[in-house]
């Protein structure tokens, strides 16, 4: 496995990057100051990075560097086509980008999960919306979680056979497509919607992120408005391994173990009303066996704070583990969590987090 030299880190005013030394992460440039930068990916197969840009009144807007930075390109954002309508009432318009995903077809295509609810396919510099997802006879159930809206804000494809893809959609589930996008199936058996005047019910589930693990692809995690949930049979059935005391149970973020499937890593908080940590102690939290039990990690963190984390600022590779929080504080451990450094106190508040490998 490749080592990660650079972080890119968006935050509420620009891009940060930094790059690795000896000493731990360094500060190395900034990009499109003062601007929020809502979303970051490195595509594994061709290391472009890809930022979404949350220009507020202006929208959204898709940009690319394919030389580390140094230099960006704006690409079409995804638009719906003419005639889209969210419900009988309002035509669907682009609201929000909140996940890229490569396709790992090898021609730089991407998944481009969005709010209101659209799944949309980049390749050769246009966006065409997946007009099964959007039309599956389920999504009059879907309905917005934290957006006002529904919205896709998790990707997982099989780099091994990228005909499958997962999305996870707040508030409507995890779905599945095993023949490229061409049909859907729901797959929130075992999940709970304690929200819902029937918590099992088939549509309506609120993941908060979704991922899977590269050793096992059948071993698949979500951080969950209810709980932590994980699937050993690639989605078929979950199980809730929220830790029965202990404060794994609610957040936002959840990052895998991408060797070791039995290893990942939440960051907890109290609920989605009061969003601050378990007792006002910031931690991450990991488990090593599965979701059994959970270890709080909270070894040069503050000892009291008000910081949570989002979604997409909790990630980790090999050992190294970072995460970045609402008060833009940035904090990253080279033993898998066991001892946090700070990389930075004093940056904006942190949307996304992404590695990349020059």
């Amino acid at each position: 496995m490749q080592s990660m030299n650079r972080l890119l880190v968006g935050t509420r005013k620009g891009l940060i990057v930094f790059h690795k030394t000896a000493e731990g992460w360094s500060f190395e440039a900034d990009h499109f100051l003062g601007v929020p930068v809502a979303l970051v990916y490195c595509d594994p197969t061709t290391s472009y990075w890809w930022v979404a840009l949350d220009h507020g009144h202006w929208g959204f807007k898709l940009h690319r560097s394919l030389d580390l930075g140094s230099s960006w390109e704006e690409l079409p954002a995804p638009r719906y086509p003419e005639g889209s309508m969210i419900n009988a009432k309002e035509p669907a318009v682009l609201k929000y980008i909140w996940s890229l995903q490569s396709t790992s077809r090898g021609d730089g295509s991407l998944w481009i999960g969005t709010v209101p609810g659209g799944l949309f396919l980049w390749r050769e510099h246009h966006a065409a919306l997946n007009q099964s997802l959007w039309e599956h006879p389920s999504r009059s159930q879907w309905f917005g979680g934290g957006m006002d809206h529904p919205g896709i804000h998790s990707i997982v494809v099989d780099p091994t056979c990228p005909d499958v893809v997962y999305v996870g959609i707040s508030c409507g589930g995890v779905y599945k497509t095993t023949d490229g996008g061409r049909t859907w199936s729901v797959k929130n058996k075992g999940l709970r919607a304690d929200f819902l005047p029937n918590p099992a019910a088939e549509v309506g589930h609120d993941p908060h992120l979704l991922l899977a693990c590269d050793a096992d692809r059948s071993v698949m995690w979500q951080q969950n408005h209810c709980g932590i949930f994980r699937s050993t049979d690639a989605g078929e059935q979950w199980d809730d391994v929220s830790a029965l005391k202990g404060p794994a149970n609610f957040g936002f973020a959840i990052a895998v173990d991408h060797a070791d499937p039995q290893r990942a890593w939440v960051a907890p908080g109290i609920s989605d009303v009061v969003r601050v940590p378990v007792d006002r102690k910031l931690c991450i939290c990991r488990t090593t066996d599965g979701g059994r039990n959970w270890q709080t990690l909270d070894r040069g963190l503050p000892s009291l704070s008000y910081d949570i984390v989002y979604r997409h600022a909790l990630i980790s590779h090999q050992e190294e583990v970072i995460f970045g929080t609402t008060t833009g504080n940035l904090y990253a451990s080279h033993n898998g969590g066991d001892r946090w450094t700070s990389v930075s106190n004093s940056l904006a508040m942190v949307y996304a987090l992404a590695l990349s490998p020059q």
